[in-house]
């Protein structure tokens, strides 16, 4: 079968190319320019013909840095501007890696596109990777249903420690197995305030509320924090850590409080992206709100605007507006929808 492969300079992406290859594959590569941070892609592309030559592939370079911007990098610098906290990563995987580059794939006559995430596709399913340390599927949960048939991810039953040891042990690509791992945000060079500095000035103070609307000390402007956040604001008098609880873009202010006060029962999503089919009735299952939290137990109910009703049966802290929420039954992705 013809085969596109992702590939990003990394080892992940170069092992999956090469695992595709000995099972008897016809493999082509691609990069992808998604953005224009300096230097960084001369870097990648060096390292990706490094090894497509070794591999003797042929490869391709994607621009795709308009779609990114109007598809990412944007909606990250106005989702902040919102007072949310945006997961650019859920959306380039939707609209760019299994958007943009699949319908380059098919352009090419393959009949499947592989990239070397860490989670499995099986049964019309996402699941999760093997190696619990480095699953991905949530961030690949907002993958349009359709794509998953044209989707193969070769790392998604390996553990990191294999894929590395298998790149130690070819000289070719010994250089890839020790280099430093990607940032999970591609464009971000320091913090995200670099990013939004230059659309617009973030440092406007304002007032920190408590929850009964008292003014209780200042801030350094509301782009600075997120949900959770504990540091970088002034409380008069506090003598218990304080945590930002709600960010109000419009008045420039943030409500703060202590951390019982971030325990939250229930929420609700904008839109769900559901991979079981049919589901009309509600749904048990287990969320995860953030990428590093533990699942939650809890019941979804759909309602008839798209979105989705969420009942936590163990309270979870901090929820973040414009975060994503992943539902899973087991290792299966069941669905995913972003925080309203």
């Amino acid at each position: 079968m013809k085969i596109l492969v992702a590939m990003s300079g990394g080892v992940d992406s170069t092992i999956t190319a090469y695992t595709l290859l000995k099972q008897g594959h016809e493999v082509e590569g691609c990069y992808m320019k998604l953005h224009k941070k300096p230097g960084y892609h001369e870097a990648n592309i060096e390292k990706v013909q490094r090894a497509a030559q070794f591999l003797g592939i042929k490869y391709h370079i994607l621009d795709l840095q308009d779609d990114f911007e109007k598809s990412v990098y944007m909606p990250f610098v106005d989702t902040y501007k919102e007072g949310k906290t945006p997961n650019p990563c859920a959306w380039c995987n939707r609209f760019i890696k299994f958007g943009k580059l699949l319908e380059f794939a098919k352009s090419l006559g393959c009949g499947k596109l592989a990239t070397g995430h860490y989670v499995r596709n099986e049964g019309g399913f996402l699941r999760t990777a093997f190696d619990e340390t480095k699953d991905q599927s949530y961030f690949l949960a907002n993958v349009d249903k359709e794509a998953l048939k044209y989707l193969i991810f070769p790392l998604g039953e390996k553990k990191k420690e294999e894929v590395k040891a298998l790149a130690s042990s070819i000289d070719e690509l010994k250089s890839f197995a020790t280099q430093k791992e990607s940032a999970e945000i591609c464009f971000v060079e320091d913090t995200y305030i670099g990013v939004l500095n230059k659309f617009m000035n973030t440092n406007i103070p304002g007032k920190v509320l408590d929850t009964q609307g008292n003014i209780v000390g200042k801030h350094d402007g509301y782009m600075h924090y997120t949900i959770g956040k504990r540091r970088g604001f002034e409380v008069k008098g506090a003598h218990e850590p304080h945590f930002v609880l709600k960010i109000d873009p419009q008045k420039n202010q943030i409500v703060v409080g202590k951390k019982d006060e971030l325990q939250i029962k229930e929420f609700s999503l904008d839109k769900i992206n559901l991979f079981v089919e049919d589901l009309v009735e509600n749904l048990d299952c287990e969320v995860k709100i953030r990428y590093r939290s533990k699942s939650t137990p809890c019941r979804v109910e759909l309602l008839s605007n798209g979105g989705a009703r969420i009942i936590l049966k163990e309270p979870v802290f901090g929820l973040a507006s414009g975060q994503m929420a992943v539902f899973y039954d087991e290792d299966k992705v069941l669905a995913s929808g972003f925080i309203g």
